[in-house]
C-alpha cells in the first residue's frame, strides 16, 4: 500500500461535491470529513475514547507547537504521536506555516525558511521546508503538510505573487526531504484572493508528486465571498483522483459551501474554541449559554441533537456550569459542538450518496445556523 489511497465513490450532479474514502497507515476516513484540532497532541477537553465515540476518524496536530513543547525527539522516543497521545486513528500534522504567519511581529522570512521567536520563552528557532518535514516524520503523522508562507489577506498582489513563488520552491524542497514511505505529503496552494495566481499555483504544485492538495491562506481575514470564489476557482485545477483540503475552515455554512465546491477535508478550531467560550451550535442558530434567558430553561440545549450533553443536561445546568467556571462546562460544551460538526459531515456524506445534496444544502442554509 502507498502512503495514501483515495477512492472517489460518487460525484454530485448539482455541484462539485463528491463522496470519497482515504486509506492511510492508521485506517480509512470517509470524506467529506471534518478533522477536530488537537494542537498540542490533544483535542482540548476530550479523551481519545470520547472522540472515537463521536465518530472522529482523523485529528490534526500542530508541528510548531509540538516542536517547541515537548519536542519531536521526545515524541519519537515515545513511539510517535499516535502512541504518545493514545490516538490510534489517522493524524494530520500541519507544517507550522500558519503559526509562523501569526507571529508577524517576531519572525523573519528568508529563502532558507523562517526564523521566529518562541511564544513560550522567547528563544529563537529556524523552521524551513527540510526541518518541517523532519519534525513531521519524527511525529509519525499519517498526512504531513508542506511548508508554506501564508500571506495576510490584505497583502498586495506583488507580495502575494512573490510569496507564492517562494512556497513553490519550498514545496519542491519538502518533497526532496521526505524519506518516509508510509506518511503522505500534501502541497499547499497559495495565491491570496487573486484567481489567476491561485490557478497558476495549483498548476505548478499539481505538476509535483504530492499525495493530496490543500488550499491555504483562506480564512485569514478575507471576506467569506472571496473564500468561496477562490475555492470555486481553484478546485477544478486540482486532480480528481487525489484529496482536496481547505485549511482552517470554518462555520457549518462554510463546510457545506466548501463541499459544494469540491472540497474533501476540513479542519477548524471553531467548534472546540467556541465550546470553551460558551458558544454552542444548533440548527436554529448559536446559543450563547451565559445569557440570562437560559437561567430557568430546563429544556435540552438542542431538541434535535442526540449527543450525550443534550440527552442528559438542561440549558439551565449548562449555564450554571459556565457561569461557575466549572471544568465540566468545557467538556460538555465540547462534546456537543464536535458532535454537531461530525453529524453534519455524516449528513452531507449521506446526502451525496442519496443524490439529495442540493436539497440538503438548500434546507440547511435556510436555517439560522452559521
Amino acid at each position: 500500500m502507498s502512503a495514501l489511497e483515495f477512492e472517489l465513490i460518487k460525484k454530485d450532479q448539482s455541484s462539485m461535491a463528491r463522496r470519497g474514502r482515504i486509506k492511510l497507515a492508521h485506517g480509512s476516513i470517509e470524506t467529506p470529513v471534518f478533522m477536530p484540532v488537537g494542537t498540542r497532541g490533544t483535542v482540548k477537553a476530550m479523551t481519545p475514547d470520547e472522540l472515537e465515540g463521536l465518530g472522529a476518524e482523523i485529528i490534526l496536530g500542530n508541528t510548531y507547537h509540538l516542536h517547541l513543547r515537548p519536542g519531536e525527539e521526545l515524541i519519537k522516543n515515545a513511539g510517535g504521536l499516535h502512541k504518545f497521545s493514545n490516538w490510534n486513528r489517522p493524524i494530520l500534522t500541519d507544517s507550522g506555516g500558519y503559526q509562523v504567519f501569526s507571529l508577524a511581529d517576531s519572525r523573519k522570512i528568508s529563502e532558507e525558511g523562517v526564523k521566529f521567536q518562541s511564544h513560550i520563552d522567547g528563544s529563537y528557532h529556524m523552521l524551513g521546508p527540510e526541518s518541517a518535514v523532519m519534525i513531521q516524520q519524527a511525529l509519525g503523522s499519517d498526512i504531513m503538510m508542506s511548508f508554506d508562507e501564508c500571506p495576510a489577506a490584505d497583502k498586495p498582489r506583488d507580495y502575494v505573487a512573490n510569496s507564492m513563488d517562494l512556497t513553490t520552491r519550498w514545496a519542491k524542497r519538502c518533497l526532496d526531504a521526505r524519506t518516509s514511505q508510509t506518511q503522505a505529503l500534501f502541497g499547499i496552494v497559495q495565491g491570496g484572493v487573486f484567481e489567476d495566481l491561485r490557478i497558476q499555483h495549483a498548476e505548478q504544485l499539481t505538476a509535483m508528486p504530492f499525495d493530496g492538495y490543500s488550499i491555504g491562506g483562506l480564512s485569514v481575514g478575507e471576506a467569506t465571498e472571496d473564500m468561496y470564489r477562490i475555492t470555486e476557482a481553484t478546485t477544478p485545477h486540482l486532480p480528481e483522483d487525489k484529496p482536496r483540503y481547505l485549511m482552517g475552515v470554518g462555520t457549518p455554512h462554510n463546510l457545506i459551501e466548501g463541499v459544494a465546491r469540491g472540497i474533501d477535508m476540513f479542519d477548524c478550531v471553531m467548534p472546540t474554541r467556541h465550546a470553551r467560550n460558551g458558544y454552542l451550535f444548533t440548527r436554529k442558530g448559536r446559543v450563547v449559554i451565559k445569557q440570562a434567558r437560559y437561567k430557568d430553561d430546563f429544556g435540552p440545549l438542542d431538541e434535535e441533537c442526540n449527543c450525550y450533553t443534550c440527552r442528559n443536561y438542561s440549558r439551565a445546568y449548562l449555564r450554571h456550569l459556565y457561569i461557575s467556571k466549572e471544568i465540566l462546562s468545557m467538556r460538555l460544551n465540547t462534546i456537543h459542538n464536535l458532535h454537531f460538526y461530525l453529524e453534519l459531515m455524516r449528513q452531507i456524506r449521506a446526502s451525496i450518496e442519496a443524490g439529495t445534496f442540493a436539497e440538503f444544502r438548500k434546507s440547511y442554509l435556510s436555517d439560522e445556523c452559521t
